[in-house]
């Protein structure tokens, strides 16, 4: 089993569910979070005034799939969210080495 984690600009973030509801993904945790890469942030100007936004906004989602379809996963996140510009985000693999679903008990790739 693995745990995807990527971070994707936040309009593209219906696409690539969309996405990945037809590749058979069933389920994902989103987070809006804030971060910064090579873009370093930017400036903006409010009321006149310029301010440096150090931080942009992003989404994280993490999808735990089974090994066999994470490198689906993995290229339809990258082909839905790629916009070709700076700061498209980041995709991270992980191992899991156990899963339970609370409810019914079922653990590992029932679990997922």
């Amino acid at each position: 089993m693995k745990l995807i984690v990527a971070t994707i600009k936040p309009f593209k973030l219906e696409e690539v569910r969309e996405a990945l509801t037809e590749v058979g993904v069933r389920g994902m945790m989103v987070t809006e979070i804030k971060g910064f890469g090579s873009q370093s942030g930017h400036t903006e100007i409010y009321r006149g005034a310029e301010y440096a936004v150090n931080f942009v906004p992003k989404v994280k989602l993490e999808i735990a799939v089974s090994a066999e379809m994470a490198d689906q996963v993995i290229d339809t996140i990258s082909k839905t969210a790629r916009t070709g510009k700076i700061g498209d985000g980041k995709i991270f693999v992980l191992d899991i080495q156990q899963a339970m679903r609370v409810r019914t008990g079922e653990t590992d790739n029932d679990a997922l």
